[in-house]
């Protein structure tokens, strides 16, 4: 693995919370992702299944955890059960984790291999009375037309034992997950860092004429040479009216004189995430219309992050994120005072200008499982990303940090990335 090993103790301390939500006499059972292809044998790489993750570990693709907390027999409480490696394995592929290495990870004592599964829970699924599946809750587009490793694991199990009753996975780790543990935050820490980083190192190659994905090169050859696992999402390199466009990220365009541009990217470290914005002119110093913008958005961020506290709701954050840039609207004369005062509070005006949310939960996901109807709560890591988008004037400018909410207000794990236009102007001149 390319990052630092992480204590298995954080993988022991997930399964108890998780286990201690599951039914009596239940058996949880959770899979790896598959491995996507692309055209004949390509790959577009692996990406571990987050619940999966979470109680294990383990960053391998054929995996499967199965707990089952009141099992008569110690060693089936919980199992771990990977991929066997042969020589044709390590030929072509190299090394999969030892059962031993499994262990150490996981810290789950019995680690069998995956062809043996069926076998094993054969033994013990007719003592329980219940089955935990997972599967991703966390959709938002249409997928009907996948069918995932959950997919089949549950069709598989309704088809081998259907008069047992089934519950889900995803329902419990939705409720674990928002809030972080130490060694999670550290670990968001971590990727923030290496953000940071990237961040003054594209400052340094961005000049008039240069390609978006240049600048994009830049993040991750930096990400890299620091053990991340590379970008946590596809960049958004936007110049000009291009970020205008909100998941723009073909980043094939030239940065142009006069233009300013819109980064927005993140780090996944150790499989934890870190999503910040930043937006520079191209020529290294802003045009007064892009100041004006800009100190509009930056205050917004500023006033904003300060209601991701315990007990505000996410509804109380974004009316008043609205109500901020609503103000500032009318500040840059975007927005008439008159015309707000008699809007529709249902289609409020600065939607044309601000059509996103801002703010999101953080963690193994970019966009992590979290209810939005839970108020924050301490431990919880969120992104505050307030922006202004005004396609007629070519300019789109969005700010976004990452938060940890603590008993007492929150703490920007992003602080140390350039924001002021100042610092970011001398970066970019020297």
């Amino acid at each position: 693995m390319r990052y630092s090993p992480i204590p298995n103790t954080l993988f022991v301390k997930n399964r108890i919370s998780f286990a201690a939500k599951l039914k009596p006499n239940s058996i949880a059972i959770l899979v790896s992702n598959d491995v996507k292809h692309t055209n004949a044998d390509g790959t577009m790489g692996f990406a571990q299944n987050s619940d999966l993750f979470y109680l294990s570990g383990i960053d391998q693709e054929e995996t499967i955890l199965v707990m089952y907390p009141d099992a008569y027999k110690e060693g089936n409480k919980e199992i771990l059960f990977i991929k066997e490696t042969n020589e044709h394995v390590k030929i072509w592929d190299g090394d999969k984790l030892t059962k031993q290495e499994a262990s150490d990870i996981s810290g789950i004592a019995r680690v069998e291999w995956v062809q043996d599964f069926e076998k094993i829970l054969q033994y013990m699924a007719f003592e329980a009375d219940s089955f935990y599946l997972g599967h991703n809750e966390h959709l938002k587009r249409i997928t009907n037309d996948q069918e995932t490793q959950q997919d089949r694991m549950i069709s598989w199990c309704k088809k081998k034992y259907p008069l047992h009753e089934y519950y889900r996975a995803a329902k419990i780790t939705r409720s674990l997950r928002p809030v972080k543990s130490v060694e999670e935050v550290d670990l968001i820490k971590k990727a923030a860092a290496i953000s940071v980083d990237g961040f003054k190192h594209v400052l340094k190659a961005t000049k008039p004429n240069v390609q978006e994905y240049e600048l994009e090169a830049e993040l991750i050859y930096r990400f890299t040479k620091a053990g991340a696992s590379g970008h946590a999402f596809k960049p958004i390199v936007a110049s000009g009216k291009n970020a205008c466009a909100l998941h723009y990220n073909s980043n094939d365009s030239v940065c142009r004189e006069g233009d300013m541009v819109l980064l927005d990217f993140g780090v996944c470290y150790g499989n934890y995430n870190s999503d910040t914005t930043r937006c520079f002119p191209v020529n290294g110093k802003f045009s007064d219309r892009q100041k004006e913008v800009y100190t509009s958005v930056l205050h917004c961020l500023q006033e904003g992050s300060k209601l991701l506290k315990p007990g505000v709701g996410h509804v109380t954050y974004e009316r008043n994120m609205g109500s901020l840039i609503e103000t500032e609207l009318i500040k840059l004369g975007l927005l008439d005072i008159k015309d707000v005062a008699h809007q529709d509070p249902e289609n409020p005006l600065y939607r044309k200008y601000l059509m996103h949310g801002t703010a999101h939960y953080i963690g193994l996901d970019v966009h992590d499982v979290g209810l939005y109807s839970r108020v924050f709560e301490p431990g919880m890591v969120l992104t505050c990303e307030p922006g202004i988008y005004i396609a007629e004037e070519g300019i789109g400018c969005r700010l976004e940090n990452d938060y940890l909410i603590t008993d007492v207000g929150q703490i920007n794990l992003t602080k140390d990335m350039p924001i002021e236009m100042e610092e970011i102007e001398g970066l970019m001149r020297n």
